[in-house]
């Protein structure tokens, strides 16, 4: 029997009655997280729900529905990434560390990042061509200009997930795989990466929604607290093989090494990397979605803004990292001197702040 909940290419497909919806009570509203002010009064409110559990799967701190299912989303990236290192496809092709972070970046289209995904799909003895995800017009907004200026159109390296769909395609490779249609469901990579992140969390996936990414590949439905888990469990692999824990430990530091690379120029998650090393792998999704391991607390961060909104993750982010005292106040200050989002009108002049809720605590 057909799944209606299977990806497909049109979801328009999907009848009406068959999408799994969320319903949130009155008592599992997410709390007002982050407030939006415009000159004297609070104009907009986030509702973001925060899990923080430890790699005992314990729940440290909770706000709002940590339960509800919800797509992970680019959050996840990271642990989607340790398919590449366990496969041995990493070693086999030689990945540096700017390249293990690329496979979990959501990067913004500039040469740093399309340049080596060139590079080193070339090695494989690939193209760009042979991404699946579409071309994307770069994030970075010099890039955009300088690449409408000079007549060129955007490519599929342009993804913000191609660094990603690079890694894939590297295990691919190194498995024998069919690298047409990589994107499937039933393909082994995608797979390999369900089955990891539900080992990482503790959790099933077999019965959950289902949808397609923005890039292209499968997502499925996971709990807030469960995703925090895993990212817990990235954080302070104890317990696991220690093929898992070498990889575990080499995506925190390769992100460490190359920030830039995670998300790009100007960006909250790589001003957030460059500030903290390896004391916090941090990681951004669609839709509102962030995610954190803390290595030195053995803890893992999840949230989700209700609306869906990056700005009200961000603050929240940002709030929960100061909470759990890895990112000091000078530190703050740096990050919300260069990538904090902010409210300034069209000419660019300050109008207003994205701020935590004044009576916000865990």
């Amino acid at each position: 029997m057909t799944d209606p909940l299977a990806p497909s290419p049109d979801a328009s497909t999907v009848p009406p009655e068959a999408v799994r919806r969320v319903h949130l009570g009155e008592n599992a509203a997410a709390p007002v997280v982050v407030e939006v002010t415009r000159g004297t009064m609070v104009e907009s409110l986030h509702r973001v729900s925060i899990a923080v559990v430890d790699s005992d799967g314990k729940a440290v701190h909770a706000l709002g529905a940590i339960d509800r299912p919800i797509y992970g989303r680019s959050a996840i990236k990271p642990l989607q990434a340790l398919q590449v290192i366990e496969t041995g496809a990493a070693d086999a092709f030689e990945l540096g560390a700017d390249e293990i972070t690329l496979c979990c970046a959501s990067h913004k289209g500039e040469a740093m990042h399309t340049d080596r995904v060139a590079a080193w799909l070339g090695r494989l003895g690939l193209s760009v061509d042979d991404l699946e995800c579409g071309p994307q017009i770069p994030y970075h907004d010099g890039s955009a200009h300088a690449m409408l200026a000079r007549g060129e159109t955007p490519g599929r390296a342009h993804n913000n997930c191609s660094g990603k769909h690079s890694g894939m395609l590297t295990s691919v490779m190194h498995m024998g795989e069919t690298v047409k249609g990589y994107l499937s469901p039933d393909h082994p990579v995608q797979q390999r990466c369900v089955a990891i992140v539900e080992e990482m969390a503790g959790e099933s996936f077999a019965d959950t929604a289902r949808g397609i990414d923005g890039c292209g590949i499968p997502v499925f439905g996971s709990s807030i607290r469960s995703l925090a888990y895993a990212m817990a469990r990235l954080a302070d692999p104890k317990g696991m093989s220690d093929t898992r824990k070498a990889a575990c430990g080499r995506i925190i530091a390769s992100c460490a090494e190359f920030p830039l690379l995670i998300s790009g120029t100007g960006s909250f998650n790589s001003a957030v990397l460059a500030e903290t090393g390896t004391r916090v792998l941090l990681k951004g999704g669609a839709e509102g979605v962030y995610t954190a391991a803390i290595p030195e607390l053995g803890l893992g961060v999840c949230l989700k803004a209700d609306d869906g909104a990056g700005r009200g993750a961000e603050a929240a982010m940002l709030w929960t990292l100061q909470q759990l005292g890895v990112v000091d106040e000078a530190m703050t200050a740096r990050i919300e001197a260069t990538a904090s989002p902010v409210v300034r009108n069209w000419a660019g002049t300050f109008v207003g702040t994205i701020r935590p809720s004044a009576d916000l605590a865990f």
